[in-house]
């Protein structure tokens, strides 16, 4: 383990239109001390082409090629070849400003925590900002996590050292595993802090905010249920819950989360 690398972790599946967006926002950062690690998983696109020439010019960024095995599988591929401290999981298609992660760092040490999360803004398919950012949530306890994730995945900070790492379920088929994991990590102190500040972009595509309803809302019920082994009506309260939050925050309602 390297005292104070950040290694970021990118699955990456046919995301060519976006990967060399994003690996610009890693380039930018004004924290140099990362290696940010992109899992390739089974593209049939030319991603693997974009991360090789950005590779070749910069060897803090590693490729790792595996055939298909879903963003979880790709996670836990490049978490084990993590050789930093600090853990972050940044999508293919999501963006961090210049100063992300020299704010994340600093405000960890501010807090003396393991887990930290941060406020970030929606953009569009062409990176144009949509809606009103999602200010995080200032406190969140692993009850409060119960409930719902406030986690934005593309903001937290994980601090390896005295928990060691840990790795998402893969058993979850990768729907809900991000959120099992920032779960996980919650165990050891059953706190996290968010920071207030905005500094990163999510990025809100079309098929990912239409479709599939039905299965989400299954998906989420049965996370509550058979993964957290809540009761029927707490699960279905806290679906409820889930629901009417993903409402204010996607179509800006209150563009807040809720607190």
């Amino acid at each position: 383990m390297q005292e104070n690398l950040v290694s970021i972790i990118t699955p990456c599946y046919n995301g060519s239109k976006y990967i060399g967006e994003t690996i610009k926002s890693v380039l930018a950062q004004t924290y140099k001390e990362w290696e940010m690690i992109i899992v390739d998983d089974g593209s049939k696109d030319n991603s693997v082409d974009i991360i090789e020439e950005f590779a070749q010019k910069d060897n803090r960024i590693k490729l790792i090629k595996q055939p298909n095995g879903g963003s979880a599988n790709a996670r836990n591929n490049g978490i084990r070849n993590a050789e930093g401290r600090y853990i972050a999981l940044l999508d293919a298609d999501d963006l961090w400003d210049n100063n992300f992660l020299e704010e994340q760092l600093k405000f960890m040490k501010e807090k003396n925590v393991v887990l930290v999360y941060g406020s970030y803004r929606r953009i569009d398919e062409n990176s144009n900002e949509i809606l009103r950012p999602l200010i995080a949530r200032e406190k969140s306890t692993l009850k409060d996590m119960q409930r719902m994730c406030y986690i934005g995945c593309l903001t937290g900070l994980y601090d390896s050292k005295k928990f060691g790492k840990v790795y998402l379920k893969e058993e979850l088929k990768s729907i809900r595993d991000d959120y099992a994991y920032w779960l996980d990590i919650m165990q050891f102190e059953k706190v996290a802090y968010g920071n207030q500040k905005v500094l990163a972009s999510y990025r809100v595509l079309v098929n990912s905010v239409t479709g599939k309803k039905a299965k989400l809302i299954k998906a989420q019920y049965n996370f509550y249920r058979n993964y957290l082994k809540l009761g029927f009506f707490r699960s279905v309260y806290n679906t409820i819950y889930w629901g009417c939050s993903g409402l204010f925050k996607f179509f800006g309602v209150l563009g807040r989360v809720i607190k």
